[in-house]
C-alpha cells in the first residue's frame, strides 16, 4: 500500500488527474477509517473531495433538469451516449462520494452531519444502480449476438460497477427490517444473492470451482477490492447474519490470492480469520504474526493484527498473552481507548497480584469518560464496558468473570477449540459458582449476587453448548480428547439457560444475561431439531416484550440490544429460508 501511495503522490502531486486522485484519496480513507484520528478522518475528507471535484469535471456536461430527467426516464440510453472517459468519471465519482460519506459519518459526531452523507450514500447508490443496468443491458445485447459479455466494456470499469454494485446491495441487505422498509420507500432494495454473484463476478468465482474463471492477466484494477469484500462479509460479518455466508469461498479466495501475495496484510488478515472460524487459533495466531512483519510503514495494520492476536489468545485462554496485546493497543491505537481500557483492566484483574489489581481499578475509573459517539451515537461495545466500568466501582472493586464474559461477547469462546473451553474455561467458572454458592444474597452488602450467580450460570451454559454443539465451520481434531461427553454438556447447558430464565427478575443491572440466554437456548434448540421451540426463543428476542421482570415491573433497554436484535433476525431468517429450501425439495418439479 505504501508504494501505491508514492506512487500517486509522485505521478501527479497536485491530485489533477481521475484515477491518481481517487486512489490517493482511497488510501487516506484507509487510514482513516484504520485510525479513526481526527487528523487522519480531514486528510481523507479533503483527498475524496478533491477526487469528487475531479470526477465532476470529467464527468457527461448537461443542464442539471437534462440530466436529471435523462437519467430518471433512460438511465442506460444517458450511460451509453456517455464516452468511455465519462463512463470512468462517473463510476470514479460515485466511489469518491462514497469513501466521503463514510469518512463524513466517522467524523461528524451529530446527526445534521449524518443526514448530510446519508443523502449523499442516495446519490451514490442511484450512480449505481444505473451502472448496474447499463452493464446488464450491454450483456445481454451481446449474448443475443452469442458472445458471452460484452468485450467493448473494458475490465477496469466492469470491475468497478461490481463492486459497487455489489457492495450497495449487500449492505442494504443488512440493514435491519424498519430501516429497510424506510429505505424501500426511496426505491431502494438490497438483493444480497445478487451482491455476492457481482463481487464474484469481478475474480471469476464460482461455487463449483476452486479456481476463479479470471487470471491476473484479464482481472480489473478492482478486483482485489472485490475479493477482500467477500472476505470480510463471509469472516467477518459472520457474526451477524448466516444468509449467504459460505467459508468455502473464503478459503478458495484465500488461498488463490496468498499463492500471488505471499505476503499481502489483508489476505494474511483474512487467513487468520478463517482459521479462527475453523475454531484453531493457534494457527490464526501464525498468520497475525506474519502479517505483523510482513510491512512496518502502517502501525494502524500492526493494530488490526493486535486486535486479532488478543481475541486469539483468549480462545486459547491464555490471559497473560492477550493483556500484552491490549496494553499495546491501549498505548498506541485510537479507535476505542474505552474498550482497551477496559479488557486491559479486566484482564489485569485476573492476573495480576493486589499492585496490578490496584492499577486495574484506577484504570476501571477511566472507562466511562473513553466513550465516544459516531454520527452522535455511542457504540454499544463502549456503552456496555462503561456500564461494566461503573458497577465494578458501585461494588467496591468486584466484579466476576469479566475476562470470560469478554470472551463471550467477542465470540471467542465459539471459536475456541472444545478441549480449552472443557479443561480451561470451565474450571473458572465452577470456581466462580462454589464461592457464590458458598454464600448467601445477604453477604452481598453492595448488590449484585443474583447478577454474578446468573452471569456465572450463563457462561456455564454457554461454554457447555458449545462443547456439545461447536460451530458448523469449525474443524474438529480426530485426536482432541474432550473430558465431558456430547450428553452432559448438552444437558447442563440447557438446565444453566433454564436457570438464568427462573432468576433473570432478580438480576439488578446485567439484564443482558437474560436476552443473551434466550439466544442461546435457541441455539441449542436448533441444534437439537427443535426448530418451532428455537424460532419461540428468537421470536421473544425480537418482540421488544421485557424478558427478565414479572408483569408489574418493566426495565429499559439492555446492553448490546441492537447487536443481538440483528444475529436473532439472521437466526429467525436463516431457519425460514431452510425450511422453504425442504418444501422445494419435497415439491415434485
Amino acid at each position: 500500500m505504501l508504494e501505491s501511495e508514492e506512487f500517486c503522490d509522485k505521478s501527479d502531486e497536485k491530485k489533477q488527474r481521475l484515477y491518481f486522485a481517487s486512489g490517493y484519496g482511497l488510501i487516506q480513507s484507509a487510514k482513516g477509517l484504520m485510525s479513526f484520528a481526527d487528523d487522519d478522518l480531514l486528510a481523507g475528507l479533503a483527498h475524496t473531495r478533491q477526487a469528487t471535484q475531479v470526477a465532476n469535471q470529467h464527468r457527461k456536461k448537461q443542464s442539471f433538469i437534462g440530466s436529471l430527467v435523462s437519467s430518471l426516464q433512460n438511465p442506460v440510453g444517458y450511460i451509453k451516449s456517455m464516452t468511455p472517459v465519462e463512463q470512468h468519471a462517473e463510476l470514479v465519482y460515485a466511489e469518491s462520494l462514497f469513501e466521503k460519506s463514510l469518512l463524513g459519518i466517522a467524523y461528524s459526531g451529530d446527526w445534521l452531519a449524518f443526514i448530510k452523507e446519508v443523502l449523499n450514500m442516495r446519490a451514490t447508490m442511484s450512480i449505481y444502480r444505473q451502472l448496474g443496468q447499463y452493464l446488464d443491458t450491454m450483456d445481454a445485447e451481446a449474448r443475443a449476438r452469442g458472445e458471452p459479455e460484452d468485450t467493448s466494456i473494458d475490465v477496469h470499469f466492469r470491475s468497478g460497477v461490481y463492486l459497487g454494485v455489489g457492495m450497495n446491495n449487500i449492505i442494504l441487505s443488512l440493514m435491519p427490517g424498519k430501516l429497510q422498509t424506510l429505505v424501500e420507500l426511496f426505491g431502494y432494495k438490497g438483493d444480497r444473492q445478487l451482491g455476492l454473484e457481482f463481487l464474484m463476478k469481478a475474480g471469476g468465482w464460482s461455487y463449483e470451482q476452486d479456481e476463479p474463471s479470471v487470471n491476473a492477466r484479464d482481472e480489473g484494477v478492482r478486483r482485489a477490492m472485490c475479493d477482500m469484500t467477500l472476505l470480510i462479509f463471509h469472516l467477518f460479518l459472520s457474526s451477524f447474519t448466516f444468509d449467504g455466508i459460505d467459508i468455502s469461498i473464503a478459503q478458495k479466495i484465500i488461498d488463490w490470492n496468498l499463492k500471488r501475495y505471499p505476503n499481502g496484510v489483508f489476505f494474511l488478515f483474512g487467513a487468520g480469520r478463517l482459521s479462527l472460524c475453523h475454531s484453531q487459533p493457534q494457527r490464526a495466531l501464525e498468520y497475525y504474526n506474519k502479517a505483523l512483519t510482513s510491512q512496518s510503514q502502517y502501525m494502524n495494520l500492526h493494530h488490526l493484527s493486535f486486535w486479532e492476536i488478543a481475541l486469539a489468545n483468549f480462545c486459547l485462554w491464555d490471559i497473560p498473552a492477550s493483556l500484552k496485546h491490549w496494553k499495546i493497543l491501549n498505548d498506541e491505537s485510537t479507535w476505542s481507548k474505552a474498550i482497551y481500557t477496559y479488557c486491559v483492566a479486566a484482564c489485569m484483574l485476573e492476573t495480576s497480584n493486589k499492585e496490578g489489581k490496584r492499577e486495574a481499578a484506577k484504570l476501571m475509573l477511566k472507562v466511562p469518560e473513553l466513550k465516544q459517539k459516531i454520527a452522535g451515537k455511542s457504540i454499544p461495545f463502549e456503552k456496555f464496558v462503561a456500564r461494566k466500568a461503573r458497577k465494578f466501582q458501585s461494588q467496591k472493586n468486584r466484579l466476576v468473570l469479566p475476562t470470560l464474559e469478554l470472551a463471550y461477547l467477542f465470540l471467542a469462546i465459539s471459536h475456541a477449540p472444545r478441549s480449552v473451553i472443557a479443561d480451561k474455561m470451565l474450571p473458572e467458572v465452577y470456581a466462580a459458582l462454589q464461592k457464590i454458592e458458598k454464600g448467601t444474597e445477604t453477604d452481598y452488602q453492595d448488590g449484585g449476587y443474583w447478577d454474578d450467580y446468573c452471569l456465572t450460570k450463563f457462561l456455564e451454559g454457554v461454554c457447555l453448548r458449545y462443547i456439545a454443539y461447536p460451530e458448523p465451520d469449525a474443524t474438529i481434531d480426530p485426536d482432541e480428547i474432550v473430558s465431558i461427553p456430547k450428553g452432559e454438556a448438552e444437558a447442563k447447558s440447557v438446565a444453566a439457560f433454564k436457570f438464568v430464565f427462573e432468576n433473570g427478575p432478580k438480576i439488578d443491572l446485567d439484564h443482558y444475561i437474560v436476552y443473551h440466554a434466550h439466544y442461546e437456548y435457541g441455539r441449542i434448540l436448533r441444534c437439537q431439531g427443535n426448530t418451532d421451540e428455537a424460532r419461540e426463543q428468537f421470536e421473544l428476542i425480537l418482540s421488544g416484550k421485557p424478558l427478565e421482570v414479572g408483569p408489574s415491573g418493566k426495565k429499559g433497554r439492555y446492553s448490546m440490544e441492537n447487536p443481538l436484535q440483528l444475529r436473532s433476525h439472521a437466526a429467525l431468517e436463516h431457519m425460514l429460508q431452510y425450511k422453504q429450501m425442504q418444501y422445494q425439495d419435497l415439491v415434485p418439479s
